[in-house]
C-alpha cells in the first residue's frame, strides 16, 4: 500500500487527539454528503421532468417533420413521396394539413388548429394511445373529428352523449366578399368520436379530421403542410433527406420541432446545476479549516518524518490524499443517499402531483453521466480546497 495514503487514511479513520479536529473532518464529509445527494436528487428529477415532457410530444410529433422552406403549404406528388419512401431507415410516412379554423357547437364556438391526417397518421405518432374518451377513428370516407379534452370543455361536448354534429368555419380562399355572410366561409360538419388528452397546450388547441375533410375545409385540394415520417436511425435518415430535398424544403427532428421548450428545460438543468455547484463549493471549503487543524495537531508527526528522511512532497501527499479521502467518502455517501431517495420517489412515488395534472407523480430519471460529473466535481473542488492549506502549512512545520 502506497505511504502516503495509508497514513492520511490512518488520520481520517483514527480518533484523533483534539476531539474538535474530528467532528470537523466527518462535518465536512456530512455536507458533502448532503449536497452531493440534494445534487442526484435535483438533476435526476429535472432529467425525469423533461423526459415526461419528450414523452407527451413524443405522443403528438413524429420522428422527423417535412415542411416547405418558403410558405406554408407545397405539393406532395407521388414522385416525391416514392423518393422518402425507398430511403433506407424510413418505416412510414404521413400527409398531413394544419390550419386554423372556427369550430362551433350550437352557440359555442373557439378557434382551433385543425390537422387533417391521412391512414398512415398513427403509424408515425402515437396519437391514438391518447384516446381518454371514445376511440380514435378517422376515416377518409366519414366526417369524423378528434378533439382535444380542452376544446370539448369549451363547447360543452359530452362524447357518451352526442346531441349533434360539430362544425368548423374557415373562410373561403380567392373568392369575393359576399353580402350573405355565411357565404364567406366554408363549412363542414363532423361527427365527434372521440377526445385525446396530452396537456393543456394541445388539449386546448388542436382537434384531428381527415385529410379529405381538412382540404375541403380550407379549399386546398392538392397541397399538404408537412410530410411526417417515422423512420429508425433518425440522424442519418434526416441526413439524407436534407440532401435529397435540398433547399426546398426543411427537415427538422422531434426536438427541433420543439427547440425553444427544450432548451429551456436544458438551460433550467444548467442553472440549477451552477446553484448547487456553489452550495458545494462552500461545504467543500470545510476541508481548508479541517486540514489546517489537522496539519498543526501533527507537527510533531511532520517532524519526524523528516527525521526519518522524508522529503516535502511525501507529507504534502499525506495531507492532500486526507483531502481526496474526506472529499471521497462525502461524495460516494452523497451518491449512494440521491440514489436511495430517488429509488424511493420511483417506487413509492412520494411526491404527487394533483388530479388535474397529466403526470401523477414527479418522475425521476437517473442517468450514470450525472453521476460522474459530480463525483469529478466535487473531487476537483476538494483538490483546490485542500491545495492552499497542505502546500502553506506543511512548509510552515517544516520550517518551525
Amino acid at each position: 500500500m502506497n505511504l502516503s495514503f495509508f497514513i492520511a487514511r490512518r488520520y481520517l479513520i483514527s480518533k484523533k487527539s483534539n476531539n474538535a479536529i474530528n467532528i470537523i473532518s466527518w462535518i465536512s464529509i456530512i455536507a458533502i454528503a448532503i449536497t452531493t445527494g440534494a445534487l442526484i436528487v435535483i438533476l435526476s428529477a429535472m432529467n425525469g421532468l423533461t423526459g415526461a415532457v419528450a414523452g407527451l410530444y413524443n405522443t403528438f410529433e413524429p420522428d422527423l417533420k417535412i415542411t416547405a422552406a418558403k410558405g406554408k403549404y407545397f405539393t406532395a406528388d407521388d414522385a416525391l413521396l416514392q423518393k422518402i419512401k425507398t430511403i433506407n431507415g424510413v418505416e412510414a410516412i404521413s400527409q398531413t394539413y394544419s390550419d386554423k379554423a372556427l369550430i362551433k357547437n350550437n352557440e359555442k364556438q373557439t378557434l382551433v388548429s385543425v390537422k387533417g391526417v391521412d391512414d398512415d397518421f398513427t403509424k408515425v405518432t402515437k396519437v391514438d394511445s391518447s384516446i381518454v374518451e371514445g376511440k380514435y377513428q378517422i376515416n377518409q370516407k366519414k366526417n369524423f373529428i378528434v378533439l382535444g379534452r380542452g376544446v370539448a370543455n369549451i363547447l360543452g361536448v359530452n362524447i357518451m352523449q352526442i346531441s349533434g354534429e360539430l362544425s368548423l368555419l374557415s373562410p373561403n380562399k380567392g373568392r369575393t366578399s359576399n353580402l350573405n355572410a355565411q357565404d364567406n366561409f366554408t363549412q363542414v360538419y363532423l361527427t365527434p368520436n372521440g377526445l385525446f388528452s396530452l396537456n393543456d397546450e394541445f388539449d386546448y388547441q388542436f382537434v384531428f379530421v381527415s385529410l379529405k375533410t381538412a382540404r375541403e375545409l380550407f379549399s386546398d385540394s392538392i397541397r399538404v403542410s408537412a410530410i411526417e415520417v417515422k423512420c429508425n436511425n433518425k440522424e442519418e435518415v434526416q441526413k439524407k433527406l436534407i440532401s435529397m430535398l435540398g433547399n426546398d424544403y426543411v427537415v427538422k427532428n422531434r426536438y427541433q420541432l420543439n427547440d425553444v421548450l427544450f432548451k429551456t428545460l436544458e438551460t433550467e438543468k444548467l442553472a440549477t446545476f451552477i446553484i448547487l455547484a456553489f452550495i458545494l463549493i462552500i461545504a467543500t471549503f470545510n476541508i481548508i479549516g479541517a486540514l489546517t487543524m489537522l496539519i498543526i495537531e501533527k507537527k510533531k508527526d511532520i517532524k519526524t518524518l523528516f527525521s526519518l528522511g522524508a522529503d516535502l512532497s511525501l507529507v504534502r501527499n499525506i495531507f492532500m490524499r486526507e483531502g481526496f479521502l474526506i472529499t471521497g467518502v462525502g461524495a460516494t455517501i452523497g451518491l449512494i443517499l440521491g440514489l436511495f431517495v430517488c429509488w424511493l420517489q420511483i417506487k413509492f412515488h412520494l411526491v404527487t402531483f394533483g388530479d388535474e395534472f397529466v403526470i401523477p407523480y414527479y418522475p425521476i430519471e437517473l442517468q450514470a453521466k450525472d453521476f460522474v460529473w459530480i463525483f469529478c466535481l466535487i473531487m476537483l473542488i476538494g483538490f483546490f480546497a485542500a491545495l492552499y492549506p497542505v502546500r502553506f502549512f506543511t512548509k510552515s512545520a517544516k520550517l518551525d
